[in-house]
């Protein structure tokens, strides 16, 4: 894990925008690979593919894998691990001592580059990300080690996979969130609606977006995760 200092920044897309307050926290240097979690679902057969509870994660779940412990040719061993449920992701790094970051401390960390600790006003670094969510997902991911790091030293917030937040629709209200009463609704939050007037934040909506639009257990063939830590609870990485 690295550490990634706090500080404040501003929440992309609020239409009120205010200065947020993120704590020090640490982040896994990059994504959970198919080995990894393999080695997981071993140890944790509830979790296999034949075997997890579909209020946990849909029929999706793992489906690039050859079958319950066998990862195939679509799933290398030291590629990031993706159709895999934000229940899953959270057992994964339960397990482990750890948890998904929020919202904020992913947007906090994935607004660096390899230069600078806030790009969002470099046009270039702005297009990269767009350049990435523009292509369509590779049948076989390539090795999280490829992912580029950031001045943080955290590698593929920008593209690899989108990845699982703790709070990960805690951006936009939905009726769902207000009202269906359903186990979730205490752990996912809906918030107020976004500014999307302006296109050159484009890259920034379409995290929103997609956030937005998941339940806790789809499993999307271009969905992973990593894991974080706060730094007053974990002072070494």
């Amino acid at each position: 894990m690295v550490r990634v200092a706090g500080g404040t920044y501003i929440r992309p897309l609020e239409r009120d925008p205010v200065a947020r307050t993120v704590a020090a926290f640490h982040l896994d240097r990059r994504q959970v690979t198919n080995a990894e979690y393999l080695a997981f679902v071993r140890e944790n057969p509830q979790w296999q593919r034949s075997k997890v509870n579909s209020l946990f994660a849909d029929d999706g779940y793992l489906r690039h894998w050859q079958d319950d412990v066998t990862l195939g040719p679509t799933a290398p061993p030291d590629a990031p691990v993706t159709n895999v449920s934000w229940f899953a992701a959270r057992a994964y790094l339960r397990a482990f001592g750890k948890r998904l970051p929020s919202t904020d401390e992913w947007e906090f960390a994935a607004r660096a580059s390899a230069e600078k600790q806030d790009a969002t006003k470099d046009p270039a670094f702005k297009q990269t990300i767009l350049t990435w969510y523009s292509r369509p997902t590779p049948r076989v991911l390539p090795a999280v080690t490829t992912g580029v790091a950031n001045i943080y030293g955290v590698q593929g917030l920008h593209g690899l996979v989108w990845e699982w937040t703790r709070d990960f629709n805690s951006a936009l209200a939905t009726g769902e969130s207000r009202a269906d009463g359903s186990p979730d609704s205490a752990l996912f939050c809906g918030g107020a609606g976004l500014n999307t007037n302006n296109a050159t934040e484009y890259a920034d909506f379409m995290r929103f977006a997609l956030r937005s639009s998941l339940r806790g257990n789809y499993c999307l063939p271009n969905l992973g995760f990593r894991g974080a830590r706060q730094s007053n609870l974990d002072p070494t990485p």
